[in-house]
């Protein structure tokens, strides 16, 4: 084999992927037919589930002099935000930060891991059989042969890979498009930006004096994403919405968006799968669609990694499409209602019914209750794997939280013993003997912590031991107190989740 895995893209999701398979010593060649990395800025934020998955990577460091926090965020356009800062969580914040700044970031980790990128070629043909994936590369020197254990695509909504695994992307064409452009030039009045707000037009303000305008014309909602958009249609626009250009110039990028929506009939076919827009395309409301890509790479890299190395018990490769596929399926559901919504406002003759279900929801999510939901939803915070087996603990599938600990006279936090992506046992007793005969079965792939003291949290009440998955979910918790019931559960389960011991 060339490769132990090939991986094709390198936006935020193949990257992240490549980190992950690179940390656990996978050799990963990830293959970009773009020469150069983007720069157009694009997607905007990482949600508090993303900014936890940097934190657990050791990564945060990196990323948060790069972005903004911005404790609110939208949903559908409504007046009323989402509050991320009160969700259970040290990030309760979106970084606002460039599509670009994340690729880079990543990138540069992947280098360090080793993790090879390999830009300016194109996968063109692909084939699996028993043993292997056989990738036809094409590129400037001509086309070369790689062979791979597996591929992966992460290669968007028309992705090469989906089409060589022949897995179906069924849902509906675009109905309806918006506009976004990036301007050098505009007045940056507060007045005047107060009035775009209140033509409806999002206004986001980027680096080095560039601001993102996104909007949607009703005049244009029926132009085909296909259409470029040039400055003079975005400047009548912003005429007829707002009254005034508001002196746009000097763009930077200008795009057409559409809110096709397709979800993959399933995420693996044999040696291939699919991950970030080759698995998901949808509208880009509340910008989930990065954010759902990277946390797609997270729960795959160490499934495959185990793959590769041959440890991984039955099923665990397949239970990537078991746990990602329904938060796929969530996420395009809910752009789904927003963009629904937006386009009842647009269309005259539902504008007024349309204008009062939009109070009616606003109202609603000036209602605690209501608000933490949608957060925790849109930040990806709720997402739960839930388990297969019959009397799971409820804390099973669930994100661990990042409670502070004390184990051996030193004092830490959960996410500080993830960055290696072993799994984590804590055992919340503190019996150092516990701990340590779980080391002795498994031995580098769980790192065994005995808890002298730790956060109080509500979910963790009458917990003793807790096994913690590379991706920071619950694989396995107990409340029992005795002893020997306590050691057969956590030998079952440790088999179930990182094989059989060494």
């Amino acid at each position: 084999m060339d490769v132990d895995v090939i991986i094709v893209g390198a936006g935020p999701t193949g990257l992240m992927l490549g980190c992950e398979l690179a940390l656990a010593g996978v050799r990963t060649r990830i293959v970009e037919r773009r020469a150069a990395p983007q720069r157009d800025s694009r997607a905007l934020s990482l949600h508090p589930r993303s900014v936890e998955l940097m934190d657990q990577r050791g990564l945060l460091d990196r990323f948060l002099p790069q972005g903004r926090p911005v404790p609110g965020w939208h949903f559908a356009q409504l007046p009323t935000r989402l509050d991320f800062s009160r969700l259970d969580t040290r990030h309760g914040y979106t970084l606002f930060i460039a599509q670009a700044r994340t690729e880079a970031l990543l990138a540069r980790r992947a280098h360090e891991l080793g993790a090879e990128i390999v830009r300016g070629h194109e996968v063109v043909r692909l084939s699996q059989d028993d043993d292997g994936v056989q990738a036809q590369v094409r590129g400037p020197g001509g086309a070369e042969t790689v062979r791979a254990r597996y591929a992966v695509g992460c290669d968007g909504g028309r992705s090469v890979v989906r089409q060589a695994a022949g897995i179906a992307f069924p849902g509906t064409d675009e109905t309806l498009t918006g506009m976004l452009g990036d301007f050098a030039v505009m007045d940056s009045d507060p007045a005047v930006l107060d009035a775009a707000r209140a033509g409806g037009v999002l206004v986001a303000p980027l680096e080095d004096g560039v601001t993102r305008l996104v909007l949607l014309d009703p005049d244009r909602i029926r132009v085909p994403s296909a259409e470029p958009v040039t400055l003079e249609e975005f400047r009548e626009a912003l005429r007829r919405l707002c009254g005034s250009d508001f002196g746009v110039g000097e763009p930077r990028w200008l795009s057409r968006f559409g809110n096709a929506t397709r979800l993959a009939d399933h995420y693996r076919s044999g040696r291939l799968l699919l991950a970030g827009d080759a698995a998901h395309i949808h509208f880009p409301a509340a910008g989930q669609g990065l954010n759902t890509g990277l946390q797609d790479a997270m729960n795959l890299g160490w499934k495959l990694a185990a793959t590769v190395h041959g440890w991984a018990p039955p099923g665990l490769l397949d239970s990537y499409d078991t746990e990602r596929r329904p938060v796929g399926q969530a996420v395009t559901e809910n752009t789904e209602i927003q963009t629904l919504l937006a386009e009842l406002t647009l269309v005259r003759e539902y504008r007024r019914p349309a204008a009062a279900l939009r109070r009616l929801l606003d109202d609603l999510l000036r209602m605690d209750e209501v608000n933490r939901t949608l957060a925790s939803r849109i930040s990806a915070l709720s997402t739960v794997y839930r388990p297969t087996e019959p009397g799971a603990d409820p804390l099973v599938g669930r994100r661990m939280p990042d409670i502070g600990i004390k184990a051996g006279g030193h004092a830490t936090r959960l996410y500080d013993l993830l960055p290696p992506a072993r799994f984590v046992h804590l055992d919340l007793t503190g019996d150092p003997e516990s701990s340590a005969a779980v080391t002795r079965g498994w031995g580098p792939r769980i790192s065994a912590v005995a808890v002298n003291a730790h956060d109080e949290h509500a979910d963790l009440r009458g917990i003793t031991e807790v096994l913690v998955r590379p991706d920071g979910h619950v694989a396995w918790a107990t409340r029992a107190t005795d002893t020997a019931a306590r050691s057969g559960e956590r030998r079952a389960a440790l088999t179930a989740w990182a094989g059989t011991p060494l």
